[in-house]
């Protein structure tokens, strides 16, 4: 677990970027490692292309298939409920594709969020299918993470990180979701405020708003480079494991 959690601290590339928790883990080795020089190669033999170890990404529609599988997967089996169904995966990584973002391990995903816009106070039913552009609250839709990836931390690693990102976004002034009861300590965890009952009820499952204020837009532009998706995914090693546990 603590060689897991070494490589996820990988993933922020400065110092004021790494959670508290992960301090002990990063704070005497260096963020960029020395460049090694690979070893020669003959002329004959071909180099075999391999994907990234771990990226992070925004998704888009040819990842829905991949998001529903883990989503269904992750909620049908605890609620019988999915947040979002395949169509309405679909139309929102096509609407607002920016305010999803995506945690992949050598090409497969295994972590993601899925938000959108959002202009009243309060949601409401509308705001399970609508993108309000003219918003300045970011919905989540969903938090969802692989079965095989659970109990490693990306749950609330991939939130903190999505929550760094809203900061660089002008506009955005919190976040919203709609959680079950039993939920609420993990989002608590990750710095969400109890806001009330929710009034979307779902089938029977009735649910609890909570909030996050988005603030320190301004320094958060000026130091954005290592939170912001970059042109070229960050990457980490990929450690091989076959712990199936829960997030």
């Amino acid at each position: 677990m603590k060689r897991d959690t070494q490589r996820e601290a990988e993933l922020f590339t400065t110092f004021s970027d790494i959670p508290q928790h992960l301090f002990p883990l990063v704070g005497a080795q260096p963020f960029i490692k020395p460049m090694q020089t690979s070893p020669s190669v003959s002329p004959g033999i071909q180099r075999r292309h391999t994907l990234p170890a771990s990226e992070v990404r925004p998704l888009n529609t040819q990842d829905a298939i991949s998001v529903f599988e883990i989503e269904r997967e992750a909620f049908i089996s605890v609620s019988g409920e999915c947040p979002l169904h395949l169509d309405e995966v679909r139309h929102f990584l096509t609407l607002c594709p920016e305010f999803s973002m995506g945690w992949f391990e050598e090409g497969r995903l295994v972590a993601f969020i899925i938000g959108s816009l959002w202009d009243q106070d309060r949601l409401t039913s509308d705001a399970l299918t609508l993108h309000k552009p003219c918003g300045s609250t970011v919905h989540i839709h969903v938090l969802a993470v692989h079965r095989t990836f659970r109990q490693q931390g990306k749950g609330p690693i991939l939130m903190w990180r999505y929550l760094q990102y809203l900061r660089c976004l002008p506009n955005v002034r919190r976040a919203a979701l709609m959680c079950e009861d039993f939920l609420i300590p993990f989002y608590r965890k990750s710095g969400f405020k109890v806001l009330g009952r929710c009034a979307i009820t779902v089938a029977n499952l009735t649910f609890t708003e909570m909030w996050y204020p988005i603030s320190g837009h301004a320094y958060m532009r000026r130091n954005s480079e290592a939170i912001r998706f970059p042109q070229h995914p960050l990457t980490l090693p990929l450690t091989k494991t076959d712990e199936q546990v829960d997030v």
